[in-house]
């Protein structure tokens, strides 16, 4: 119907169809979708029907329809890895994987694109050829990033040099769908993560505004997972940790990591029905925590975290063998792996309470949902 903005053409209505990776945004020749938020604060496609000419090239590139989506037929191998630096064991979530596959990428003169903090600390994906501008994108963020405008931004980098692009398994396969068929795929490398989910970047910024109020001035740095406790899986859900302008000290909070991990209450609609919960992977490496290790090789564990690597591609073979020498890396049995990471299997459920908390949030705000 021509005149009439709606958000059903690309995934027909059902929220459960859209990951909001945005390519359909990116590679729309007319340029009349929009990825905008819904009242949860999740990023949908709006297309301007008027002037939209029906070519169906937002369907066919978008990866939750695409047959297989864009994910590796092979079967991978599964590594355990940590860093042998101490500093980069300290400032990395799990085992310094990202770290480690990054320099590689830095050293050859590539480009880094990755999940980063604003000025306002809201998620984005930004792009860094430094170290620096790497290393903020080191530490877990457990929102999901906004990737608009980056798919020309990345294909502009990858015209000069490679890109390490990590992001979720959904993002990854956007990108890898963005790119399919390009001769600039083959400076690409795809790094994805094992996804819990993605949370409300709505209920984020409640969030911020919540201890912003109680504490009476502006959050200045945030961290979403600490080494305050040793890195286990009983710790892994602990140690949200913020900072306020002005103060030196840390403060702890667990509310956000309540509605997250425990609730379940504040994930992307389609995370329910994830179609990335397998080790088909859309990606040439994956990384994650290795969960589990201290009980199969209680050698090779490290209270300062040990990541998991999973080796999909050639490049990502490629890129185990450059990462060798600064990490300590051992082959893993595949049980072992999805016997310790559900995510590999199946996704997660929603409570049936997760629409009383929305309406909740609607009618007297956070606050009162918590």
């Amino acid at each position: 119907m021509r005149g009439r903005i709606n958000m059903d053409t690309v995934y027909k209505g059902d929220k459960e169809n859209c990951c909001g990776c945005g390519v359909c945004e990116a590679r729309c020749p007319r340029h009349v979708i929009r990825m905008t938020p819904d009242g949860e604060g999740f990023l949908y496609p709006v297309i301007d029907h008027e002037h939209c000419i029906d070519c169906g090239i937002c369907a066919r590139v978008c990866p939750l329809q695409h047959e297989g989506s864009f994910k590796e037929e092979g079967r991978p191998r599964f590594f355990s890895a940590t860093h042998r630096s101490e500093e980069v064991l300290r400032h990395s979530t799990s085992g310094g994987a990202f770290t480690a596959v990054s320099d590689v990428i830095l050293g050859r003169g590539g480009a880094v694109c990755g999940a980063d903090f604003d000025g306002g600390l809201r998620v984005v994906h930004h792009i860094a050829r430094t170290a620096a501008g790497r290393d903020r994108m080191r530490l877990s963020k457990y929102v999901q990033s906004d990737m608009r405008d980056v798919y020309e931004k990345l294909a502009e980098e990858l015209g000069r040099s490679e890109v390490l692009f990590t992001g979720t398994p959904c993002q990854c396969a956007g990108v890898r769908s963005f790119f399919n068929g390009s001769p600039l795929a083959e400076n690409l490398f795809v790094c994805d993560l094992i996804c819990h989910s993605v949370p409300s970047p709505l209920i984020w910024e409640e969030y911020k505004r919540l201890l912003e109020e109680e504490n009476g001035g502006r959050l200045a740095e945030v961290r979403f997972r600490s080494k305050r406790y040793p890195w286990l899986r009983k710790n892994s859900n602990k140690g949200f940790m913020y900072r306020i302008e002005g103060a030196d000290d840390f403060l702890e909070d667990g509310r956000f990591y309540n509605l997250f991990i425990h609730r379940g209450t504040i994930a992307r609609p389609s995370c329910e029905r994830c179609r990335f919960t397998d080790v088909r992977r859309a990606s040439d490496m994956t990384i994650a925590d290795c969960w589990g290790i201290e009980k199969y090789a209680p050698e090779l564990y490290d209270g300062l975290g040990v990541s998991l690597l999973i080796v999909n591609t050639p490049k990502g073979a490629a890129m185990l063998e450059a990462i060798s020498m600064a990490m300590r890396i051992s082959e893993r049995p595949e049980e072992e792996i999805t016997a310790e990471q559900q995510r590999l299997s199946y996704p997660g459920k929603f409570p049936p309470e997760r629409g009383e908390f929305w309406e909740l949030v609607r009618r007297s705000g956070l606050k009162s949902a918590l």
